[in-house]
């Protein structure tokens, strides 16, 4: 049992300094048309949720949040940054990353490529529709912008974080995908 509580704190750890180096290094934003980017910030959250379980996730998303708010309070990039400095918008959805993919993971766990991409897809979609809808509810966008800006960056986003999520818990799981079996880390 020690050993396992160990796990999850070295875990939330580690995923949780790579979603801050992402942040840090704008690693984690994809250039994407229109000036907008695409984000991968919460992948860790969702890895960490399908391998450790929600309070992983939840511990991760919570420090992605914390992180988000930092920065945007610190060294904002835009003018919306000023928003995010709001803990209702930069943290509290982020809690819910976590939770929700290990949900889906669960959920389709008998078929393990599946549920790994759709844990993925759920992770990201959580993330972009409660953000937008805290925006939304704080009146900070009107809610007429918020489904173009949901299928403009959601869609693609909820896409890579699929991919990701797929490649590297089917390498740390070394769960077979097709011919080829993950790595033996």
């Amino acid at each position: 049992m020690p050993q396992e509580t160990t796990r999850k704190v070295v875990v939330t750890g580690v995923l949780g300094a790579i979603s801050v180096l992402l942040g840090w290094t704008h690693w984690g934003f994809i250039p994407w048309f229109s000036g907008a980017s695409l984000t991968i910030m919460h992948v860790p959250a969702v890895i960490g949720a399908v391998l450790e379980g929600p309070l992983v996730g939840a511990a991760i998303g919570l420090i992605f949040g914390l992180f988000s708010m930092l920065q945007a309070a610190i060294a904002p990039t835009g003018p919306a940054d000023v928003w995010f400095t709001n803990p209702l918008l930069a943290v509290l959805p982020r809690l819910f990353i976590g939770p929700v993919a290990w949900l889906v993971w669960i959920a389709f766990k008998r078929w393990p490529a599946v549920g790994m991409i759709l844990s993925g897809i759920s992770g990201s979609l959580t993330n972009t529709i409660l953000v937008l809808g805290m925006i939304g509810v704080l009146g900070f966008l009107p809610w007429a912008a918020l489904g173009p800006i949901a299928v403009a960056n959601g869609l693609p986003e909820a896409a890579v974080s699929a991919l990701f999520t797929l490649a590297i818990v089917a390498a740390w799981k070394r769960i077979e995908v097709g011919r080829r079996r993950g790595a033996n880390l």
